[in-house]
């Protein structure tokens, strides 16, 4: 791809490495692992998820929904508990697109939350944390991993509002593993106000801390929150039973002394599910682990973690409160002697032990948020472009920017009317009549072709416009989509 990619040892970067992008422009992979690996075994055993399994808790009746760069049916993800959801990232315009993971983000922690392999041998198997949750696939992310902040904020909005859809697996948490550097005021921002409608409407969101290292200021946006669960990575040293010698690696994100990760989790080379032919698989050869598996190391594969174990928690007790979840997986964490104060939050997750706790009387006394600030600060530095010109002013990927009309929505649950999103049409088609659109994935296995040569080579934007209409606002006035890179987001 005209790059060439690091030694792995030169893989842990926080800044990540920049290579050619799908449709010919340099953009971050920002994707991390080294020469270790970490099964996903040793992930259970770290977290405790196989006690709770062997009381009988495995996340059945649980909905998880991953707002990711979308998922494949690659083998561990074809037991029948993945649902397609909404998709509202650039992909959508063609149905070869819609729900399937081009960039190789989603699959990797599809298989992390909730992968489970056929019944088996259990040292061949592959299982998540939570294999018997129902994993709902929310697309915001595009091939190559691009996404605007509104994107973001959409999907989360649809979330609250379909989050019954189901009724034997509401949705109960969203797992994000995706940020900003925007530091607007958690009590304006609209990502911020976004994720706390959710938690207000009793949806758990975890989220990844961020990968920026000691250098950082914040944690990423919405991760400097303070009413979410926000996620560090933890290094397990090869010890996955002990948790005296862990530590927060490097690129883990600190924060600054207002806020920092609430908690952490494995995330150092976890192994994972490969997504043959992805953006990441074709750029990344090295992280493949045999033909089935890629390693991946970063805060989003440690909030992939949490979310299985807040299914765990939830399908004990379904009558759990946001709060309550997250002042148990806090009041339960494992020591961690050996790791910065500033990186470990209260410690590493201990399901099992948080499991056998009594039930807190936990009511956090956050200012709340309000909403009506910056959809352009909510962005940070994380702009997508066409040709160059960046998306960024006070305008959504479809219109101008109605902050307070929008605040008002979001907070109501009524952002979303079928199709349309803050007062504009966001896809043809009607969620509200068939919410679970493509329900299963009807016994399909992603047969190891490419996706560039299956998929998308030469499938560019041709010209055609984002859903019939056109990129409008200050710079964007009258430009289509037409097939150049696009650059928004921080997949952590």
């Amino acid at each position: 791809m005209g790059a060439t990619v690091p030694a792995e040892a030169d893989l842990l970067d926080p800044v990540g490495i920049v290579v050619e992008g799908i449709l010919g422009e340099p953009v971050p992979t920002g994707w991390l692992y080294d020469s270790t690996a970490t099964t996903m075994a040793e992930v259970r055993a770290a977290v405790g998820a196989e006690a709770m399994w062997a009381r009988g808790y495995t996340g059945e009746g649980v909905g998880v929904a991953l707002i990711d760069t979308g998922v494949v049916p690659v083998e561990g993800l074809t037991s029948g508990n993945v649902r397609n959801a909404a998709d509202v990232s650039f992909d959508s315009l063609f149905d070869q697109g819609r729900w399937f993971d081009g960039f190789g983000h989603g699959t990797h922690m599809a298989g992390i939350i909730a992968g489970e392999d056929p019944a088996g041998p259990d040292p061949e198997r592959f299982l998540g944390v939570a294999p018997d949750a129902r994993l709902f696939n929310v697309k915001v992310g595009a091939s190559d991993g691009g996404v605007d902040v509104s994107q973001v904020v959409a999907a989360i909005d649809w979330v609250v509002e379909h989050r019954d859809d189901d009724p034997a697996n509401p949705i109960r948490v969203i797992n994000l593993s995706y940020g900003t550097d925007g530091v607007q005021d958690f009590q304006v921002d609209p990502l911020t106000h976004a994720v706390q409608n959710a938690w207000r409407a009793g949806i758990v969101v975890v989220v990844s801390g961020g990968n920026a290292g000691f250098g950082s200021l914040k944690l990423n946006n919405p991760a400097y929150d303070p009413h979410v669960i926000a996620v560090g990575a933890a290094d397990l040293a090869g010890t996955p039973a002990v948790t005296s010698d862990d530590k927060v690696p490097d690129f883990s994100s600190r924060g600054d002394s207002a806020r920092r990760v609430d908690v952490v989790a494995p995330g150092r080379s976890i192994v994972s599910l490969r997504d043959p032919g992805s953006y990441l698989d074709s750029v990344h050869p090295g992280a493949r682990v045999g033909e089935r598996f890629f390693k991946g190391s970063g805060t989003s594969q440690a909030a992939a973690v949490v979310s299985g174990a807040v299914a765990l928690l939830l399908e004990q007790r379904p009558d759990l409160t946001p709060d309550q979840v997250k002042a148990l997986l806090r009041s339960s964490a494992s020591p961690m002697p050996m790791a910065d104060a500033a990186g470990r939050g209260a410690g590493g997750v201990d399901v099992a032990a948080a499991g056998l706790a009594p039930t807190p009387q936990a009511v956090q006394s956050w200012p709340t948020s309000r909403g009506t600030g910056s959809i352009n600060a909510a962005r940070g530095t994380q702009y997508v472009a066409d040709g160059g010109v960046e998306l960024g002013s006070e305008w959504d990927i479809m219109a101008p920017w109605k902050a307070a009309r929008w605040a008002e929505d979001s907070t109501a649950g009524t952002s979303w009317v079928g199709g349309r999103w803050n007062n504009r049409d966001w896809t043809g088609d009607c969620w509200c009549a068939s919410s679970w659109a493509g329900p299963t994935w009807e016994g399909r296995q992603w047969n190891g072709t490419s996706w560039a040569g299956r998929q998308w080579n030469g499938r560019q934007w041709n010209g055609r416009q984002w859903n019939g209409r056109q990129w409008n606002g200050d710079g964007w006035v009258g430009r289509q989509w037409n097939g150049r890179q696009w650059n928004g987001g921080n997949w952590s």
